[in-house]
């Protein structure tokens, strides 16, 4: 079986800048931390982390986030040694986010079956950072360049932090005024310290009168960057602290030569439902979907493929989302 080392993992990454994040052994050791464990198998050029999660009775889930990574032609040959080692594992089954969208037309490797059920959101808004500050800024819509701008005329900052309990603060004010849950703060401190040293992350803070406003934390690998986390208080809404706080994350993204910016996740729906819905709905990611299209990305879905190892075990998850 083709595993190798967290180390012998950083080195195959290294030839493949274009990796996601997700896929990176900091990843596979921070979901190690908190309940998962990280396999990483290499065939040739191609490779994926796989992470596994225990459940009742010996079994596993596991997951494939973003990958496989590297030559398409050895997929197949890849996906014989994951087989293997799922099966090793007791897996019920396999699910794999692959780091492509829809529109790429790649179709599921053999014994696999497109799947509903995504673990991250599968459509997402991917803001283009090329070309001039004022090209970005034009191809976002007006009323979002205006706060943007709205922001800084009144009195707004925004610069980088490292208080991870004032973030954790702002996280938890936001999940019970928006009524999503949030991370324990063991987690943001870890993904941080993970990943910043490295320059793949940064944790930004808008303020007023150095009062923290809205704060989030982005990465970024190779030509990419992603939006995963963040915050704000209910104060000074007005101000628009979260426009200017977007930009300034997309201007870090852009020192670092990033070219793309993912504001990861929106509502799984096509383009005319969102632009039709938007303004009545609240519930799940419609409440975040009216503040960022503002910023002028285009909205992509990804595939999500599953593989059953385990036919009793997948028909109960299928039920258990409501599926069977």
């Amino acid at each position: 079986m083709s595993l190798v080392s967290a180390a012998e993992w950083r080195e195959f990454l290294s030839r493949h800048p274009e990796a996601h994040i997700l896929q990176t052994a900091e990843w596979g050791e921070l979901k190690a931390a908190f309940g998962w464990s990280a396999e990483r198998v290499v065939v040739g050029e191609a490779g994926a982390q796989v992470l596994f999660r225990p459940l009742a009775g010996g079994f596993t889930f596991a997951y494939i986030p973003k990958a496989p990574v590297g030559d398409r032609a050895a997929w197949d040959a890849l996906f014989a040694e994951i087989d293997a080692l799922c099966r090793r594992r007791r897996a019920i089954f396999l699910k794999v986010e692959p780091d492509l969208w829809e529109e790429d037309s790649v179709s599921p490797p053999a014994g696999f079956i497109p799947s509903e059920h995504a673990i991250q959101p599968r459509r997402t808004l991917v803001v283009s950072l090329e070309g001039s500050e004022d090209e970005i800024l034009a191809r976002m819509k007006q009323k979002t360049r205006y706060n943007i701008r709205l922001a800084a005329r009144k009195g707004v900052t925004v610069r980088q932090w490292d208080d991870l309990d004032g973030f954790y603060r702002l996280m938890e004010e936001t999940g019970r005024r928006d009524g999503f849950g949030v991370h324990a703060v063991e987690y943001y401190r870890m993904a941080y310290e993970l990943f910043a040293p490295r320059g793949e992350a940064a944790m930004l803070v808008a303020e007023f009168e150095g009062e923290p406003l809205a704060a989030l934390m982005v990465f970024a690998r190779g030509r990419r960057a992603w939006y995963f986390y963040g915050a704000s208080t209910g104060k000074h809404r007005n101000k628009m602290p979260t426009y200017l706080l977007q930009w300034e994350a997309m201007r870090w993204a852009r020192a670092r030569s990033c070219t793309s910016y993912d504001l990861w996740g929106v509502p799984d729906a096509p383009l005319e439902r969102l632009e039709a819905e938007f303004t009545e709905r609240r519930d799940g990611l419609w409440g975040v979907y009216r503040f960022k299209r503002g910023f002028g990305g285009v909205l992509r879905r990804s595939p999500v493929w599953d593989k059953p190892y385990n036919r009793i075990g997948y028909w109960l998850y299928q039920r258990w989302m409501g599926k069977g």
